[in-house]
Protein backbone atom coordinates (compact mmCIF):
# COMPACT_ATOMS: atom_id res chain seq x y z
CA UNK A 1 0.00 0.00 0.00
CA UNK A 2 1.82 3.35 -1.46
CA UNK A 3 0.37 6.79 -0.19
CA UNK A 4 2.43 9.49 -1.36
CA UNK A 5 2.61 12.63 1.12
CA UNK A 6 1.23 16.28 0.23
CA UNK A 7 3.47 18.52 1.20
CA UNK A 8 1.82 21.47 2.81
CA UNK A 9 1.94 24.89 1.11
CA UNK A 10 3.30 28.14 2.43
CA UNK A 11 -0.01 29.57 2.83
CA UNK A 12 -1.46 26.45 4.74
CA UNK A 13 -3.49 26.56 7.96
CA UNK A 14 -2.43 29.79 9.60
CA UNK A 15 -3.57 30.97 12.68
CA UNK A 16 -5.61 33.98 13.84
CA UNK A 17 -5.67 36.86 11.56
CA UNK A 18 -1.86 37.46 10.85
CA UNK A 19 -1.70 37.38 7.36
CA UNK A 20 -3.20 38.08 3.97
CA UNK A 21 -6.81 38.59 3.77
CA UNK A 22 -7.81 36.63 7.49
CA UNK A 23 -10.16 38.71 8.90
CA UNK A 24 -13.55 37.13 7.63
CA UNK A 25 -16.12 40.00 10.27
CA UNK A 26 -15.80 43.51 11.87
CA UNK A 27 -17.27 43.71 14.33
CA UNK A 28 -17.89 48.01 14.90
CA UNK A 29 -18.23 49.65 17.46
CA UNK A 30 -20.92 52.91 17.40
CA UNK A 31 -20.21 55.76 19.94
CA UNK A 32 -17.15 58.00 18.66
CA UNK A 33 -16.11 54.91 16.31
CA UNK A 34 -18.54 54.42 13.57
CA UNK A 35 -20.03 57.78 14.12
CA UNK A 36 -19.38 60.87 16.00
CA UNK A 37 -20.87 61.37 19.53
CA UNK A 38 -22.75 59.64 22.03
CA UNK A 39 -26.03 58.88 22.12
CA UNK A 40 -27.14 57.80 25.84
CA UNK A 41 -25.81 61.57 26.49
CA UNK A 42 -28.34 62.57 24.25
CA UNK A 43 -25.69 63.90 21.39
CA UNK A 44 -27.06 63.93 17.45
CA UNK A 45 -24.19 61.56 16.20
CA UNK A 46 -22.33 62.27 12.81
CA UNK A 47 -21.43 59.18 10.63
CA UNK A 48 -17.49 60.19 10.96
CA UNK A 49 -15.71 60.70 7.58
CA UNK A 50 -15.01 58.13 5.48
CA UNK A 51 -17.08 55.07 7.35
CA UNK A 52 -19.57 54.32 4.65
CA UNK A 53 -16.98 54.32 2.18
CA UNK A 54 -15.04 51.27 4.79
CA UNK A 55 -18.31 49.59 4.90
CA UNK A 56 -19.07 49.62 1.59
CA UNK A 57 -15.67 48.05 0.38
CA UNK A 58 -15.16 45.66 2.81
CA UNK A 59 -18.69 43.95 1.98
CA UNK A 60 -17.82 44.04 -1.53
CA UNK A 61 -14.74 42.14 -0.24
CA UNK A 62 -16.96 39.41 1.17
CA UNK A 63 -15.59 40.80 4.68
CA UNK A 64 -19.27 40.20 7.17
CA UNK A 65 -19.57 43.10 9.74
CA UNK A 66 -21.53 43.30 12.66
CA UNK A 67 -21.52 45.58 16.13
CA UNK A 68 -20.88 45.62 19.85
CA UNK A 69 -21.99 48.65 21.28
CA UNK A 70 -23.22 49.38 24.89
CA UNK A 71 -26.59 51.51 23.94
CA UNK A 72 -29.87 51.56 23.91
CA UNK A 73 -30.76 48.69 21.33
CA UNK A 74 -33.97 50.45 19.35
CA UNK A 75 -32.08 54.08 19.22
CA UNK A 76 -29.12 52.95 17.70
CA UNK A 77 -30.87 50.80 15.47
CA UNK A 78 -33.15 53.79 14.43
CA UNK A 79 -30.07 55.89 13.88
CA UNK A 80 -28.32 53.00 11.79
CA UNK A 81 -31.47 53.16 9.77
CA UNK A 82 -31.47 56.62 9.21
CA UNK A 83 -28.04 56.70 7.93
CA UNK A 84 -28.40 53.94 5.57
CA UNK A 85 -26.33 51.24 7.16
CA UNK A 86 -28.22 48.77 9.45
CA UNK A 87 -28.42 46.60 6.28
CA UNK A 88 -24.71 45.87 6.75
CA UNK A 89 -24.61 44.39 9.80
CA UNK A 90 -25.73 40.91 10.95
CA UNK A 91 -26.38 39.86 14.56
CA UNK A 92 -25.98 42.97 16.09
CA UNK A 93 -25.18 43.31 19.48
CA UNK A 94 -26.41 46.47 21.10
CA UNK A 95 -26.98 46.37 25.11
CA UNK A 96 -25.14 47.09 28.05
CA UNK A 97 -23.21 43.98 28.46
CA UNK A 98 -20.15 42.98 28.03
CA UNK A 99 -18.40 43.37 24.29
CA UNK A 100 -16.35 39.78 24.69
CA UNK A 101 -20.18 38.51 25.18
CA UNK A 102 -21.09 40.70 21.97
CA UNK A 103 -18.21 39.04 20.20
CA UNK A 104 -18.83 35.66 21.44
CA UNK A 105 -23.06 35.42 20.34
CA UNK A 106 -22.14 37.15 16.54
CA UNK A 107 -19.22 34.56 16.65
CA UNK A 108 -22.30 31.89 17.27
CA UNK A 109 -24.68 33.27 15.08
CA UNK A 110 -22.58 33.43 12.07
CA UNK A 111 -20.73 29.87 13.38
CA UNK A 112 -17.54 31.44 12.17
CA UNK A 113 -14.52 31.05 14.88
CA UNK A 114 -13.27 34.12 17.06
CA UNK A 115 -9.70 33.91 15.00
CA UNK A 116 -10.97 35.22 11.88
CA UNK A 117 -12.72 38.16 13.91
CA UNK A 118 -11.69 41.66 14.07
CA UNK A 119 -12.76 44.66 16.24
CA UNK A 120 -12.86 48.69 16.06
CA UNK A 121 -13.16 50.17 19.24
CA UNK A 122 -12.44 53.64 20.72
CA UNK A 123 -11.92 52.67 24.23
CA UNK A 124 -8.72 51.41 25.31
CA UNK A 125 -10.39 49.49 28.01
CA UNK A 126 -13.47 47.83 25.41
CA UNK A 127 -10.12 46.52 23.35
CA UNK A 128 -8.29 44.77 26.24
CA UNK A 129 -11.57 43.37 27.86
CA UNK A 130 -12.19 41.61 24.31
CA UNK A 131 -8.47 40.87 24.01
CA UNK A 132 -8.02 38.94 27.36
CA UNK A 133 -11.27 36.58 26.56
CA UNK A 134 -10.30 36.08 22.87
CA UNK A 135 -6.66 36.89 22.65
CA UNK A 136 -7.03 35.84 18.63
CA UNK A 137 -9.16 38.69 17.86
CA UNK A 138 -7.62 41.66 15.82
CA UNK A 139 -8.47 45.00 17.78
CA UNK A 140 -8.12 47.91 16.54
CA UNK A 141 -8.34 51.61 17.42
CA UNK A 142 -10.71 53.34 16.10
CA UNK A 143 -8.04 55.93 15.66
CA UNK A 144 -6.87 54.25 13.43
CA UNK A 145 -10.30 53.34 10.88
CA UNK A 146 -9.02 55.37 7.98
CA UNK A 147 -6.34 52.47 7.10
CA UNK A 148 -8.96 49.00 7.78
CA UNK A 149 -9.19 48.41 4.06
CA UNK A 150 -5.07 48.42 3.36
CA UNK A 151 -4.18 46.41 6.18
CA UNK A 152 -3.46 42.70 4.89
CA UNK A 153 -5.63 41.04 6.83
CA UNK A 154 -8.71 42.81 5.40
CA UNK A 155 -7.37 41.82 1.84
CA UNK A 156 -8.10 38.27 0.23
CA UNK A 157 -6.43 37.21 -2.71
CA UNK A 158 -9.41 37.36 -4.78
CA UNK A 159 -12.72 38.58 -4.55
CA UNK A 160 -14.96 36.21 -6.19
CA UNK A 161 -19.24 36.26 -6.90
CA UNK A 162 -19.51 34.50 -3.65
CA UNK A 163 -17.91 36.91 -1.73
CA UNK A 164 -19.89 39.88 -2.92
CA UNK A 165 -22.96 37.78 -2.28
CA UNK A 166 -22.20 37.00 0.69
CA UNK A 167 -23.71 39.29 3.26
CA UNK A 168 -26.77 38.62 1.23
CA UNK A 169 -26.31 34.58 1.75
CA UNK A 170 -25.87 34.72 5.74
CA UNK A 171 -29.10 36.98 5.25
CA UNK A 172 -31.17 34.13 3.47
CA UNK A 173 -29.12 31.50 6.21
CA UNK A 174 -31.21 34.11 9.08
CA UNK A 175 -34.58 33.39 7.48
CA UNK A 176 -33.83 29.89 7.01
CA UNK A 177 -32.83 29.28 10.78
CA UNK A 178 -35.49 31.17 11.97
CA UNK A 179 -37.99 29.15 10.41
CA UNK A 180 -36.22 25.99 11.42
CA UNK A 181 -37.05 27.74 14.90
CA UNK A 182 -40.53 28.00 13.90
CA UNK A 183 -40.55 24.44 12.64
CA UNK A 184 -42.49 22.05 15.21
CA UNK A 185 -41.48 18.42 12.63
CA UNK A 186 -38.60 16.02 12.07
CA UNK A 187 -35.81 17.59 10.90
CA UNK A 188 -35.63 15.72 7.80
CA UNK A 189 -39.65 16.94 7.26
CA UNK A 190 -37.80 20.33 7.71
CA UNK A 191 -35.34 19.40 5.24
CA UNK A 192 -38.15 18.55 2.59
CA UNK A 193 -39.66 21.84 2.56
CA UNK A 194 -36.16 23.88 1.54
CA UNK A 195 -36.38 22.34 -2.10
CA UNK A 196 -32.54 21.69 -2.02
CA UNK A 197 -30.82 21.24 -5.21
CA UNK A 198 -26.78 19.88 -4.76
CA UNK A 199 -24.29 20.11 -7.43
CA UNK A 200 -21.36 17.63 -7.07
CA UNK A 201 -19.08 18.64 -10.60
CA UNK A 202 -15.23 18.55 -11.87
CA UNK A 203 -13.40 22.04 -11.31
CA UNK A 204 -12.71 24.51 -13.86
CA UNK A 205 -10.41 27.04 -14.37
CA UNK A 206 -13.43 29.67 -13.19
CA UNK A 207 -13.98 27.86 -10.07
CA UNK A 208 -10.33 28.36 -8.81
CA UNK A 209 -10.81 31.22 -7.03
CA UNK A 210 -13.38 30.32 -5.01
CA UNK A 211 -11.77 26.76 -4.62
CA UNK A 212 -8.90 28.39 -2.98
CA UNK A 213 -10.82 31.26 -0.62
CA UNK A 214 -13.09 27.65 0.36
CA UNK A 215 -9.56 26.15 1.78
CA UNK A 216 -8.69 29.79 3.05
CA UNK A 217 -11.83 30.30 4.95
CA UNK A 218 -13.17 26.69 6.25
CA UNK A 219 -11.68 25.08 8.95
CA UNK A 220 -14.50 23.21 10.87
CA UNK A 221 -15.80 20.89 7.94
CA UNK A 222 -12.39 20.55 6.60
CA UNK A 223 -10.92 17.58 7.04
CA UNK A 224 -6.99 18.14 7.10
CA UNK A 225 -7.04 21.80 7.71
CA UNK A 226 -4.75 22.62 4.84
CA UNK A 227 -4.88 25.94 2.68
CA UNK A 228 -4.16 25.35 -1.09
CA UNK A 229 -3.00 28.12 -3.49
CA UNK A 230 -4.97 28.58 -6.68
CA UNK A 231 -1.84 27.42 -8.67
CA UNK A 232 -1.77 24.24 -6.76
CA UNK A 233 -5.48 23.83 -7.49
CA UNK A 234 -5.29 24.31 -10.92
CA UNK A 235 -1.86 21.67 -10.86
CA UNK A 236 -4.79 19.16 -9.59
CA UNK A 237 -7.41 20.54 -11.86
CA UNK A 238 -5.06 19.68 -14.80
CA UNK A 239 -3.04 16.06 -13.42
CA UNK A 240 -5.01 12.64 -15.04
CA UNK A 241 -3.76 11.46 -11.00
CA UNK A 242 -6.14 13.45 -9.31
CA UNK A 243 -9.87 14.15 -9.53
CA UNK A 244 -11.00 17.99 -8.07
CA UNK A 245 -14.75 18.70 -7.14
CA UNK A 246 -16.48 21.44 -6.49
CA UNK A 247 -20.10 21.56 -5.36
CA UNK A 248 -22.98 24.17 -5.24
CA UNK A 249 -26.08 23.96 -3.10
CA UNK A 250 -29.43 26.19 -3.59
CA UNK A 251 -32.94 25.69 -2.19
CA UNK A 252 -36.00 28.16 -2.23
CA UNK A 253 -34.81 30.56 -0.36
CA UNK A 254 -31.85 31.36 -3.09
CA UNK A 255 -28.08 30.26 -3.48
CA UNK A 256 -26.10 29.07 -1.01
CA UNK A 257 -22.67 29.92 -3.53
CA UNK A 258 -20.25 27.08 -3.60
CA UNK A 259 -19.74 25.41 -0.37
CA UNK A 260 -17.66 22.33 -1.08
CA UNK A 261 -14.66 20.80 -2.13
CA UNK A 262 -12.53 17.60 -2.60
CA UNK A 263 -9.26 16.39 -3.74
CA UNK A 264 -8.44 13.19 -4.53
CA UNK A 265 -5.29 11.31 -5.42
CA UNK A 266 -5.78 8.45 -7.96
CA UNK A 267 -3.58 5.54 -8.53
CA UNK A 268 -4.17 2.87 -10.36
CA UNK A 269 -5.56 0.27 -7.31
CA UNK A 270 -6.16 2.65 -4.71
CA UNK A 271 -7.70 6.16 -4.34
CA UNK A 272 -6.73 8.68 -1.53
CA UNK A 273 -9.46 11.70 -0.43
CA UNK A 274 -6.85 13.96 0.28
CA UNK A 275 -9.12 16.85 1.18
CA UNK A 276 -12.41 17.02 1.97
CA UNK A 277 -14.04 19.89 3.04
CA UNK A 278 -18.01 22.35 3.56
CA UNK A 279 -18.76 25.38 4.34
CA UNK A 280 -20.13 25.90 7.67
CA UNK A 281 -23.51 27.39 6.81
CA UNK A 282 -24.32 24.05 5.35
CA UNK A 283 -23.21 22.30 8.42
CA UNK A 284 -26.57 21.12 9.14
CA UNK A 285 -28.02 19.98 5.58
CA UNK A 286 -26.33 17.15 5.43
CA UNK A 287 -24.30 17.61 2.23
CA UNK A 288 -20.55 16.81 3.06
CA UNK A 289 -22.20 13.08 3.35
CA UNK A 290 -23.70 13.47 0.32
CA UNK A 291 -20.32 14.58 -1.63
CA UNK A 292 -18.72 12.22 0.25
CA UNK A 293 -21.39 9.09 -0.79
CA UNK A 294 -21.04 10.19 -4.77
CA UNK A 295 -16.73 9.35 -4.47
CA UNK A 296 -17.53 6.32 -2.62
CA UNK A 297 -19.74 5.59 -5.60
CA UNK A 298 -17.00 6.38 -7.85
CA UNK A 299 -14.58 4.64 -6.09
CA UNK A 300 -16.62 0.82 -5.92
CA UNK A 301 -17.26 1.84 -9.90
CA UNK A 302 -13.19 1.82 -10.45
CA UNK A 303 -12.95 -1.10 -8.23
CA UNK A 304 -10.15 0.54 -6.23
CA UNK A 305 -9.72 0.83 -2.56
CA UNK A 306 -10.35 4.21 -0.73
CA UNK A 307 -8.89 5.47 1.48
CA UNK A 308 -8.88 9.15 3.25
CA UNK A 309 -6.45 11.41 5.08
CA UNK A 310 -7.61 13.10 8.42
CA UNK A 311 -5.77 15.43 10.29
CA UNK A 312 -7.24 16.28 13.54
CA UNK A 313 -7.38 20.00 14.79
CA UNK A 314 -9.37 21.69 18.03
CA UNK A 315 -12.64 22.67 15.71
CA UNK A 316 -13.14 19.76 13.25
CA UNK A 317 -14.48 16.68 15.22
CA UNK A 318 -17.60 16.94 12.64
CA UNK A 319 -15.81 16.08 10.11
CA UNK A 320 -14.42 13.19 11.30
CA UNK A 321 -17.87 11.85 12.49
CA UNK A 322 -18.88 12.15 9.06
CA UNK A 323 -16.44 10.24 8.09
CA UNK A 324 -17.24 7.23 10.65
CA UNK A 325 -20.67 7.40 9.96
CA UNK A 326 -19.84 6.77 6.02
CA UNK A 327 -18.16 3.84 7.13
CA UNK A 328 -14.72 4.94 7.02
CA UNK A 329 -12.01 3.39 9.61
CA UNK A 330 -8.75 4.19 10.66
CA UNK A 331 -6.63 1.93 9.55
CA UNK A 332 -3.75 2.16 12.34
CA UNK A 333 -1.36 3.50 9.69
CA UNK A 334 -0.55 7.36 10.57
CA UNK A 335 2.02 10.33 9.50
CA UNK A 336 2.66 12.67 11.85
CA UNK A 337 -0.89 14.37 12.61
CA UNK A 338 -2.15 12.74 9.73
CA UNK A 339 -4.78 9.89 10.13
CA UNK A 340 -5.11 7.20 7.61
CA UNK A 341 -9.03 5.86 7.27
CA UNK A 342 -10.52 3.63 4.83
CA UNK A 343 -13.62 2.83 3.44
CA UNK A 344 -14.19 -1.01 2.18
CA UNK A 345 -17.31 -0.09 -0.35
CA UNK A 346 -19.34 -2.86 1.04
CA UNK A 347 -22.13 -0.08 1.72
CA UNK A 348 -22.54 2.34 -0.85
CA UNK A 349 -24.84 5.21 0.14
CA UNK A 350 -27.69 6.21 -1.38
CA UNK A 351 -28.90 10.35 -1.49
CA UNK A 352 -30.87 11.49 0.92
CA UNK A 353 -34.78 11.56 -0.18
CA UNK A 354 -34.78 15.50 0.68
CA UNK A 355 -32.24 16.85 -2.01
CA UNK A 356 -31.99 16.64 -5.80
CA UNK A 357 -28.22 16.03 -6.50
CA UNK A 358 -26.80 16.04 -10.15
CA UNK A 359 -23.34 15.20 -10.14
CA UNK A 360 -20.46 14.42 -12.82
CA UNK A 361 -17.63 11.87 -12.51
Amino acid sequence: MQHTEQAPAEARDSGGPATAGTVKCLVWDLDNTLWRGTLAEGDEPEVRPGVREIIRELDARGILQSIASRNDHNMAMEKLKHFGLAEYFLYPQIHWGSKADSIRRISESLNLNPKSFAFVDDQEFERMEVGFHFPSVLCVDALELEGIPDRPEFRPRFITEDSALRRQMYLDDERRNRLQTEFTGPEEEFLTTLDMEFSIATAREEDLKRAEELTVRTHQLNSTGYSYSYEELDAFRKSAAHKLFITSLSDRFGSYGKIGLALVECAETEWSLKLLLMSCRVMNRGVGSVLMGHIIRLAHQAGVRLFAEFVPNEVNRTMYVTYKFAGFRETGDSRGKTVLLENDLKIVPSNPSYMKVSAEA
